[in-house]
């Protein structure tokens, strides 16, 4: 359930409501299963009360609107896309947008068994991950 001031987006109401919106759009891509979605919805809230009248805010579930979901090819959620002018400006994805909910003070790093601090092994892309995907507090 969205706030006040988002307004829920499908595959019908699309074009009219953020392609010809004549101010800003910001639209977030998400699901009702996707933990990080429900991490970032109440700053998207936020987001749509402090910029009501200068920018519209609305939330798309991608499961419930799949066309819009292809059509710009979101492949993960959260994502949100800006558009203006009837065209998409801007776009971030999902990690990006969590760290914005969750700052990195309080983020614990991951431990073995033992206690000991994994460090990051390379990965064959240039990006770096985990050995182990376990958060110990």
């Amino acid at each position: 359930m969205a706030g006040a001031n988002v307004l829920e987006i499908n595959d019908l109401n699309f074009d009219s409501e953020v392609l010809k919106s004549n101010v800003p759009f910001l639209l977030d891509f998400s699901a009702v299963w996707c933990g990080p979605c429900k991490v970032l919805a109440p700053i998207v809230e936020k987001l749509a009360d402090e910029f009501q009248g200068k920018v519209k805010v609305g939330k798309l579930d991608i499961d419930d609107s799949p066309a819009v979901a292809s059509k710009f090819g979101i492949r993960g959620v959260p994502t949100v896309l800006v558009f203006k002018g009837g065209k998409e400006a801007g776009r971030r994805l999902g990690r990006a947008l969590v760290g914005v909910a969750r700052p990195a003070a309080r983020a614990s790093p991951a431990r073995d068994a033992g206690g000991a601090l994994l460090r990051p092994r390379a990965h064959r892309r240039g990006r770096a991950r985990l050995g182990v995907l376990r958060d110990v507090e």
